[in-house]
């Protein structure tokens, strides 16, 4: 009998769900895009409502493509956007405000009063994070302060906070689940990675009441069951995971000094640590990769803002593309040699520059510019990221000589090739690129008896192409060169 397994991908500009069996194979799949609100400069949030009915469209979708039915699958894996903050009503299960993207900068001020006030330390040392509006604390407590009455009735217990894992749960069980997994819990600024917990002082210092918060569970758990009218059948929900996280699991880097690099609406590395907490000193993230039975497995992380995002704005923004299919031809007509730089600083800087006042600029521009050479800057600004990325990584004594690689931006040789040049590693682009669900698929599958072990899942992973460096190192310090010089003009010093 076939073991069938869902992944619902929510992802910050669309939802996804993947129908996969047993062998990791794609069977059905399903995406629908969903609308970006951008209230004010720096502002982005989300329809609560609109991220749970696209969720659940594509959730039916999916199976119908793949010809099952609900009663067929075996588990139901969760990944989502990470950070984006919503608060509902636990008794009519309607948010009380838009959902804030992690994407949003409107806590800055915030933020850089925490810092001036020194409580940056205590964050760091029980976090692994930085005080950043990237993070979901200060988000919760500017609903609070925003929404009429929501402070007072969120210490009456009445209100419930979550992250988009939370938020699908709770809808999916009907309002029987209000909880999280380690890694989401993680990326909150709330939770204490040590000790594995909601930390009561960095609750007072965000001012965040705790009746507020979901139960934190491992990534592959009992999550409870589907209600029966969603997908026709109760199906277990037993994996949950930010997607970053996920990725990391369907890249099956379960070793120490793995790493993997997702390419989505922004970029995001993250290197395994293993059983150690490795503190950056150079502004990168200590994080859980993952924790299983228990247990917790860290990892180091680079957030980028803005990497497919950039290629959407080209497109959607200024109407240089159709689609961003079209990019590979542009950049094959320029080549890497190309001296326009955009730095797509559009909600300011992630790592390693945390610099949430910095904005997008297009450097270089003569009259001979035109649209190749934008758009080819558009893609080689992902890959300039990345080497700030791995740089720090390296700085804080980490090696990384192999990179897996995955994402929607994964698929373009093009970028993959310059990649692999300007970072001087082999990038390994995986059979699976659509990783992030994958990874969902197999922590349901571990809950469920579906692998019996890491090593199962490790077995079913394999390189579709392997990209190597093959950059003259002249030429490559100085397009590097030509970045940093970018950066540097529109930071705020």
């Amino acid at each position: 009998m076939s073991r069938y397994l869902l992944a619902i991908d929510q992802g910050t500009t669309s939802s996804r769900a993947i129908v996969f069996d047993a062998t990791g194979t794609r069977i059905g799949v399903a995406q629908q895009e969903f609308r970006q609100y951008f209230p004010r400069d720096g502002w982005v949030e989300h329809d609560a409502r609109e991220i749970w009915d696209t969720t659940l469209s594509v959730c039916r979708q999916a199976l119908a493509r793949a010809k099952i039915e609900a009663r067929q699958l075996v588990g139901v894996g969760i990944t989502n956007q990470r950070e984006t903050t919503i608060l509902w009503d636990r008794a009519s299960g309607e948010p009380i405000h838009p959902a804030i993207v992690w994407q949003d900068r409107r806590t800055t001020s915030t933020c850089v009063k925490l810092r001036a006030d020194g409580h940056e330390d205590l964050v760091v040392e029980r976090t692994g994070l930085l005080i950043d509006p990237y993070f979901s604390a200060t988000k919760v407590a500017w609903i609070l302060d925003h929404v009429d009455g929501a402070r007072v009735r969120a210490e009456r217990g009445e209100l419930a906070f979550g992250t988009v894992d939370s938020w699908l749960l709770w809808n999916l069980t009907g309002g029987r689940t209000h909880c999280t997994d380690a890694t989401n819990a993680s990326r909150t600024a709330l939770f204490n990675i040590h000790t594995q917990d909601w930390d009561d002082r960095l609750l007072a210092l965000f001012r965040v009441p705790r009746a507020l918060l979901p139960e934190v569970r491992d990534c592959a758990a009992d999550y409870g069951r589907t209600d029966r009218q969603w997908l026709g059948a109760e199906v277990p929900i037993a994996g949950v995971a930010g997607d970053q996280h996920a990725a990391l699991v369907g890249q099956a880097c379960f070793e120490p000094g793995m790493a993997k690099s997702t390419y989505g609406t922004g970029c995001f590395l993250m290197l395994n640590t293993g059983e150690r907490a490795l503190r950056s000193e150079n502004r990168l993230l200590t994080t859980l990769a993952y924790r299983l039975q228990g247990r917790p497995v860290y990892a180091v992380e680079g957030s980028i803002f803005v990497a497919g995002a950039a290629m959407q704005w080209l497109r959607d923004g200024l109407g240089l593309i159709r689609h961003a299919s079209e990019s590979l031809a542009h950049a094959e007509q320029v080549g890497v040699e190309n001296p326009v730089y955009l730095v797509p600083a559009f909600t300011g800087l992630g790592a390693p520059h945390w610099d949430p006042d910095a904005r997008g600029a297009i450097l270089g521009l003569t009259r001979d510019t035109g649209i190749a050479e934008i758009v080819t800057a558009g893609l080689q600004s992902v890959c300039y990221q990345t080497k700030d990325l791995v740089r720090a990584i390296q700085n804080d004594g980490a090696r990384l000589e192999t990179l897996r690689v995955d994402g929607g931006m994964a698929v373009n040789d093009w970028v993959m090739q310059f990649l692999a040049d300007i970072l001087n590693v082999t990038v390994d682009r995986p059979a699976v690129t659509e990783t992030t669900a994958l990874g969902a698929a197999y922590l349901a599958g571990l809950q469920t008896g579906v692998f019996s072990g890491l090593d199962d899942i490790a077995r079913l992973w394999s390189c579709e192409r392997r990209f190597q460096p093959d950059m003259r190192p002249a030429l490559r310090e100085s397009l590097y060169a030509g970045w940093l010089d970018a950066v540097d003009r529109i930071c705020n010093h």
